[in-house]
């Protein structure tokens, strides 16, 4: 029987949204809020959103005809054209992505088929909201369909496919954490919140004329939590995240698991919201720090744009020149790529790669990074109550750098290292609480389409909570390799680094942390396959709601429109590597691998409209205001991307990956070109190496010269 996938996807939309005679399974009347006589301000862009999903559900809908001729009549306002394009240009993407799927996916067609049969049989059998939802899950959103009614098979059965049995033991683990490891942090920033009188923040008065100019600019890239700029020190993330760092040394110390005078390399890079907020970044952090308390035990080696800069046409454009064949005006390259402002997948590459031209030009007995977020700190008493181990401790196991062979029968190389999560209200019951716990239902709104905690709760219990010892997983002769980690708690060896390359594609602006390992996911010539060791016990307590409550406020409409993004850009991403996407979601489902869809567009949409459905169904005061800010701010963000990952019939965004991936490749040449002329004697590279050495000595931060 011939698919009607125009039909089939009127009738899947009108069972989300209703159609005027039967309540739809997103829990928000949509048609109650369709309420076209009402043209207030606030009222056009919620009629606007219920219009979208009620053309989306068809003819059927008994408000069909009424919101086609409203978003004809109100797309020739001016005022309200972007808004009706970005949405009329919808209903055309959609179910051209919708006959797409049932077309070109193996199983589309017969999924949707299956969906159809089920809700027919759900209506005869009067089924609970429950059983409809997993239908619709099954088909939209797979990951999460089969999780709630199974939860520990379900667990099992991923841990299964996440062990490694090993073959081999790292021999030269890391013995001295301040001598070996590099740390690195990254330090977000935006302008201070409105209505706050630059006169009256704790800045240099220097800093007032270059704000005022900065806060006409529109926001160019957004950030979950970002620094107000000017913010009291105690909701200051910079300060925070480095004293605990710095207290986490002296714990060390009081251990006696390192010698007194021993320091820890701090590389801190800066990221900002607004182009003009690049010009005084430095000036700003280096002002915070001057007045801040000693931060004993730290060296703290500060990178904005301009740092990054330099160390391109300083360093690596001329040992490029030098030393490489056939390369192409690689300062244009490099500067592309090698940095730290913008998305975070730039900054998130940068970190990790700086470890490899430290090991090169500053310290050759550096072996590993590791990245912590400002937000997050080591609970060492609790470490040492609950594990046995000291933070330092569990850096270094000898399963850091180990081999393996993973579930399916390949080889694979534990080279970097994931910790885990504990919320700082939770730390009290065990180290070992879950920072992600399943939902419950009712799901609604943008839930009942795309509920990614349900799979994040089950890789959260099942990967990142698992200890060793139980399970029948010992931590010596088998372990559990990651897939699901965080941005902080997590570090690669640097002989890791230069071999497999991993980076995150600047492209990428949310999940940069889980997309790091996207690039380098198979393995060539026979290599092992690099892999994510689980370290059970390494555990940081997650602060942010203790101090930065209003930040994650400010940005949490920039964090929900990021996360629609996330799907279209690892969906796209993924149809670009090297690789078959069934492969690919074979190694990063459940959770990462739910953002890889074949429906990312119609994952985007609707989870848009569903939410703002939902803030202007949700009586709350302000909610109203929220419910336009994410219109306002998904549907310009939204469009944007869109162009991003379909330029070209998606061929751009490919070029643009396989540029990166060179560039990243010319980096590291470089580097082993250097090492290697020094290692010989070569009178350039040497002095490329004291050049290298002044430079990086001038990103290094005096704290508490001001007291």
């Amino acid at each position: 029987m011939t698919l009607n996938s125009k039909k089939a996807y009127h009738d899947i939309v009108s069972c989300l949204i209703g159609n005027g005679s039967k309540d739809g399974i997103c829990g928000i009347d949509i048609i109650e809020q369709f309420k076209p006589e009402d043209n207030s301000r606030l009222a056009i862009p919620r009629n606007i959103n219920a219009a979208f999903l009620v053309i989306l559900s068809g003819g059927g809908n008994s408000r069909y005809h009424e919101a086609v001729g409203f978003m004809e009549e109100t797309g020739r306002d001016p005022l309200w054209t972007p808004l009706v394009e970005f949405y009329t240009d919808g209903l055309d993407l959609l179910l051209k992505e919708f006959e797409g799927f049932c077309t070109n996916d193996s199983n589309g067609a017969e999924r949707v088929r299956k969906f159809l049969e089920r809700m027919i049989q759900h209506e005869k059998l009067s089924s609970t909201s429950h059983e409809i939802q997993e239908d619709i899950w099954a088909l939209l959103h797979p990951a999460a369909s089969g999780i709630l009614n199974n939860k520990e098979v379900q667990s099992q059965s991923l841990r299964e496919n996440r062990k490694i049995n090993i073959t081999r033991l790292n021999s030269k683990p890391i013995e001295n954490v301040p001598e070996e490891v590099i740390f690195t942090a990254n330090a977000l920033l935006t302008v201070p919140p409105a209505g706050k009188r630059f006169e009256d923040l704790d800045i240099d008065s220097s800093l007032w004329s270059a704000l005022k100019e900065v806060v006409k600019e529109d926001q160019v890239f957004w950030y979950d939590h970002p620094i107000q700029i000017g913010v009291e020190p105690d909701k200051n993330e910079i300060l925070y995240g480095l004293h605990h760092l710095s207290e986490t040394l002296l714990y060390e110390k009081k251990l006696k698991n390192i010698k007194e005078g021993e320091e820890l390399t701090c590389i801190l890079s800066a990221s900002v919201t607004h182009e003009g907020l690049q010009g005084i970044v430095k000036e700003y952090i280096e002002y915070e720090l001057e007045k801040a308390h000693d931060l004993p035990g730290l060296k703290i080696y500060l990178f904005t744009e301009a740092e990054t800069s330099k160390l391109i046409h300083e360093i690596l454009v001329p040992a490029a020149k030098k030393y490489i064949d056939n390369i192409e005006n690689p300062s244009a390259l490099l500067r592309e790529v090698v940095g730290v402002n913008g998305k975070y997948g730039r900054h998130y590459s940068f970190l990790k790669a700086i470890s490899a031209f430290w090991q090169v030009f500053i310290d050759p007995c550096k072996k590993a990074t590791f990245k912590i977020d400002l937000d997050q700190v080591f609970p060492q008493e609790e470490l040492l109550d609950e594990t046995g181990k000291s933070a330092f401790q569990h850096l270094m196991s000898p399963l850091w750098g180990a081999e393996g062979i993973d579930s399916k029968g390949n080889s694979v190389y534990l080279g970097m290292i994931a910790g885990a999560l504990v919320n700082e209200n939770d730390i009290g019951t065990s180290l070992f609480t879950p920072d992600v716990t399943y939902p419950s239902p009712p799901f609604k709104g943008e839930d009942s389409v795309f509920c990614s905690k349900i799979p994040q709760s089950l890789s959260t219990v099942s990967e990142m909570m698992t200890r060793y010892n139980k399970h029948d997983i010992d931590g010596n002769s088998s372990c559990i390799s990651r897939i699901h980690v965080t941005g902080g708690t997590n570090g690669i060896l640097i002989e890791s680094l230069r071999k497999y390359r991993p980076f995150t594609p600047v492209f990428i602006g949310r999940a940069e942390d889980q997309a790091y390992i996207l690039s380098a996911l198979f393995s060539k010539d026979g290599e092992s396959a690099l892999r994510y060791l689980h370290k059970d016990g390494l555990v940081l307590r997650h602060d942010k709601q203790a101090f930065a409550g209003e930040a994650i406020k400010a940005a949490a409409i920039g964090k929900a429109v990021g996360d629609y993004e996330r799907i279209l850009f690892f969906s796209y991403y993924a149809r670009i590597l090297p690789w078959e996407i069934e492969e690919i979601k074979s190694i990063i489902d459940p959770f990462t691998g739910s953002f890889v869809s074949q429906i990312p567009l119609n994952l985007a949409y609707l989870r848009l409209a569903l939410k703002a459905a939902e803030l202007f169904a949700t009586k709350e005061e302000g909610n109203e205001y929220k419910g336009l800010e994410l219109i306002e701010t998904g549907s310009r963000r939204l469009r944007a991307s869109i162009q991003e990952v379909s330029m070209g019939d998606g061929e751009g965004l490919k070029e643009r990956y396989k540029r990166e991936k060179t560039v990243w490749d010319l980096y590291y040449d470089i580097l082993e070109q250097i090492e290697n002329a020094m290692r010989e004697g070569d009178h350039f590279a040497i002095e490329l190496q004291e050049r290298a050495k002044k430079l990086i000595n001038n990103t290094r931060v005096i704290v508490g010269k001001k007291k």
